[in-house]
């Protein structure tokens, strides 16, 4: 709500305009001096940094390590927050990635695969996990992204796997049951901030574009907005500005960097339905992440097909205290046995899909609770498999 700023009445000392200027250049040369020391800081720190990385190589260790990149970030927050320094968590959090991006790219340059193009979410949740030093690669696909790592094109992806208002990312679990050998070793909280953009002004939209999630999280304000326009589903709201830029009555739903990539317009900001809309991205590769004492795991399970299966099953979490923080059930392809190939056929084409459990709870696999655990999972279902275990993201955005 727009607010009127009532005029001051009490009288105030004025500065000459000479001494204003002479504090100011007496301010600026101090910002130049600080500039100086923090280059010289920051040197010091990637000349350490590369050191380390020789020794990483030496002993044939990762060089991307999620467990210390969270462990530096959450040292710098607690310091900040401690000296109550005016920049706030997230300036900071950003500042110290992209020192620690451009700290990483001198021992390697990781290949990172996302759903892109340029500025779709997937793409602006890579750079907040690994920043800008990083040679990024847009695919048309989730499957896509997995398949790049799996066939060692990239060393990780970035994948989402559930947003807070439409829930599970189907493309994702999909995927996740076919290459169950790849491991998620961190995760991303996006805060997802929609916008309507296009050349042209609301009354002459006819089209939207975005991704059906995207439209999903804006279905309220677009129907009371927008009510004249056709929905048009893409593969990426990146792909959606594109089509904006060039179509006239198009518009489409995105983020703000892909309006000034693509030269369009912001209409309206922050059109999401819901204020707390967000989605969870899963870093996959080969690598395992090491234990911070703040982290998740994820395994997916299959119970045998009776009554009170999925109880006892939940019901090990609870016997040894461990707090689950996500389920989701999914359709999976049916295991059949060594009978022939028309046997197989004709039980397939009679049977109903069995489903497949998506669970994160918290603690670590290297944690003997968590071995515990999994230990007396693995009598109550058929199959148990470990996605893996990495430190908790802290939203972002």
């Amino acid at each position: 709500m727009p607010r009127k700023v009532e005029g001051n009445s009490t009288t105030s000392t004025t500065v000459s305009p000479a001494r204003a200027q002479a504090a100011l250049r007496s301010l600026r040369s101090q910002i130049d001096k600080l500039d100086h020391q923090i280059l010289k800081l920051v040197n010091e720190r990637a000349t350490v940094a590369a050191e380390i990385g020789k020794l990483k190589n030496d002993h044939g260790e990762e060089i991307f390590s999620p467990a210390r990149e969270e462990e530096v970030l959450q040292n710098v927050l607690h310091l900040n927050e401690k000296h109550k320094g005016p920049l706030d968590a997230g300036t900071i959090r950003a500042i110290f990635r992209e020192i620690m991006s451009g700290s990483r790219a001198l021992q390697k340059v990781l290949k990172v695969a996302y759903l892109g193009p340029e500025y779709s979410y997937s793409h602006l949740a890579a750079v907040d996990r690994f920043g800008q030093t990083v040679e990024f690669i847009g695919v048309g696909s989730i499957a896509a992204v997995f398949e790049e790592v799996n066939r060692g094109h990239v060393d990780f992806g970035v994948v989402p796997v559930e947003n807070s208002t439409d829930g599970r990312i189907a493309d994702t679990l999909d995927m996740f049951m076919r290459m169950s050998h790849l491991t998620i070793c961190a995760e991303v909280r996006l805060q997802i901030h929609h916008n309507l953009m296009a050349k042209c002004e609301q009354q002459e939209i006819r089209r939207v574009y975005s991704k059906p999630q995207a439209l999903s999280q804006c279905r309220n304000w677009l129907a009371k907005n927008v009510p004249q326009a056709l929905l048009k589903e893409v593969s990426s709201t990146a792909t959606a500005a594109e089509l904006a830029s060039h179509e006239p009555g198009a518009a489409a739903v995105a983020s703000r960097q892909a309006a000034v990539k693509y030269g369009l317009r912001i209409l309206f900001t922050d059109i999401e339905d819901s204020p707390h809309n967000e989605t969870r991205f899963a870093i996959i590769g080969n690598q395992k992440s090491g234990k911070t004492g703040h982290d998740k795991t994820t395994i997916m399970f299959r119970i045998p097909h009776n009554p009170g299966s999925l109880v006892e099953a939940l019901d090990v979490f609870k016997q040894n205290k461990i707090n689950l923080t996500w389920i989701e059930s999914f359709p999976g392809p049916r295991r059949l046995s060594n009978d022939s190939h028309e046997e197989k056929s004709a039980v397939r084409a009679a049977s109903k899909p069995e489903y497949m459990f998506f669970v994160d709870f918290e603690g670590h696999i290297e944690d003997p609770r968590v071995k515990r655990t999994l230990q007396s999972l693995e009598e109550q279902c058929q199959e148990v498999t470990i996605l893996g275990s990495f430190p908790m993201a802290m939203t972002s955005g």
